[in-house]
C-alpha cells in the first residue's frame, strides 16, 4: 500500500515538473530549435535574398561550396585564431582575478563591481569606445609611447593584420574577464573554509593550498567558464563588424559570424549563409562535447 502511495506521490511530481518546464521547452522550440531546423532546411535551397522567385533545391552544394571555399577557411582560421587568443586569457586571468579579489579582506564588493561593469554594456558600445581608444590620437598609442619610450609613434592598432587581431582580442578580454571572473568567485565561495584550515593545519602553504584543494573543487566551476567563454568567442560579431566598417583589414578579423552577415546581407545568399551558420553551429557542439569529455577524463573531486 506504502509502495503504491509513494508511486502516486512520485508521479504527480513529474507532471507538475512537465509542467513548470514546458514554458521553458516551448521558449527554446520558438527561438532556439525551430531557427536551427530552419537554417538547415534553407541551407539545402540556392535562395536568394528579396528574389520574387521560390528557391531552388539544390541538396548539399552548399556545404561542398564551403568546404572548397579559401574565404570560408580563412574565416575559419580568424575564428580559431580569436577564440584561442581571447579564451585562454580569460579562462586564466579570470581565475587569478578571483582568487586576488577573495584573498582580500576589505574593498571585494568594490573590486566585483569595477571588473563586472564592463559586461554590462553592449558588444557595438565597448567596442565604440575601444575605437576612440585605438584612434592614432587615442590613449592605446599614449600609452605604448609612455611605456616604451617612443615619442609620437602610431602602433596601427586596426591598420595591419596582426594588430587588428590584437585590437579584437583586447576588447573582448576587457568585456568579458569581469563576469566570468563573478563565475569563479560564486565557485571559491561554494569551497568549505574548514578545508582551507585543515590544509594549514597540515603544513600546506597558499600554492599547495591552491592546487590541491581550491583547483580540484574548482572543476564544475572551470569548465563551465570555459565552455561559455569558448562559445562567446565562437560566436563574436559586432566587434569585428565595426572595426571593418571603421576601415581594419576584413581578411585577418572576418570571423564566421561576419562572413555569415556578409553573405546573407551584401551577397543576398541566404542559403549559403545557413549552411556556414550550421557548420559553426557543428563547430560549437563538437567543442562543447570535447570539453565535457576531457573534464570527465581527469575524474570526479569530492569532498
Amino acid at each position: 500500500m506504502r509502495h503504491i502511495l509513494n508511486r502516486g506521490i512520485e508521479h504527480k511530481k513529474a507532471r507538475w515538473g512537465w509542467f513548470f518546464v514546458l514554458p521553458s521547452l516551448a521558449f527554446f522550440a520558438v527561438f532556439s530549435f525551430y531557427p536551427i531546423i530552419n537554417a538547415f532546411y534553407t541551407s539545402l535551397f540556392r535562395k536568394r535574398l528579396l528574389d520574387l522567385r521560390p528557391p531552388t533545391f539544390i541538396g548539399f552544394a552548399n556545404y561542398e561550396y564551403l568546404l572548397k571555399s579559401p574565404d570560408f577557411w580563412n574565416s575559419v582560421k580568424a575564428t580559431f585564431i580569436f577564440t584561442l587568443g581571447t579564451f585562454i586569457p580569460i579562462l586564466i586571468f579570470s581565475l587569478l582575478l578571483a582568487v586576488c579579489i577573495m584573498s582580500r579582506r576589505r574593498f571585494q564588493k568594490f573590486f566585483q563591481m569595477a571588473f563586472y561593469s564592463p559586461a554590462v554594456l553592449s558588444s557595438v558600445v565597448a567596442a565604440a569606445i575601444w575605437l576612440l581608444i585605438f584612434d592614432p590620437r587615442g590613449l592605446a598609442n599614449t600609452t605604448m609611447n609612455t611605456l616604451l619610450g617612443t615619442v609620437g609613434k602610431d602602433y596601427k592598432w586596426l591598420a595591419t593584420a596582426g594588430m587588428a587581431r590584437l585590437s579584437t582580442i583586447i576588447v573582448y578580454f576587457w568585456k568579458y574577464i569581469g563576469y566570468f571572473t563573478i563565475i569563479f568567485i560564486t565557485g571559491l565561495a561554494s569551497i568549505p573554509q574548514s578545508l582551507h584550515e585543515a590544509a594549514r593545519i597540515d603544513g600546506a602553504n597558499g600554492w599547495k593550498d591552491f592546487w590541491h584543494i581550491t583547483l580540484p573543487l574548482l572543476k564544475p566551476t572551470t569548465v563551465l567558464v570555459s565552455i561559455m567563454s569558448m562559445l562567446q568567442c565562437l560566436k563574436t560579431f559586432s566587434t569585428q563588424y565595426l572595426f571593418t566598417q571603421s576601415g581594419a583589414p576584413t581578411e585577418p578579423i572576418n570571423v564566421i559570424t561576419l562572413n555569415i552577415y556578409n553573405t546573407a546581407i551584401r551577397d543576398h545568399n541566404i542559403g549559403r549563409a545557413s549552411a556556414m551558420s550550421i557548420l559553426l553551429f557543428a563547430m560549437m557542439l563538437f567543442f562543447t562535447w570535447l570539453q565535457f569529455r576531457l573534464s570527465r577524463s581527469g575524474g570526479e573531486v569530492d569532498y
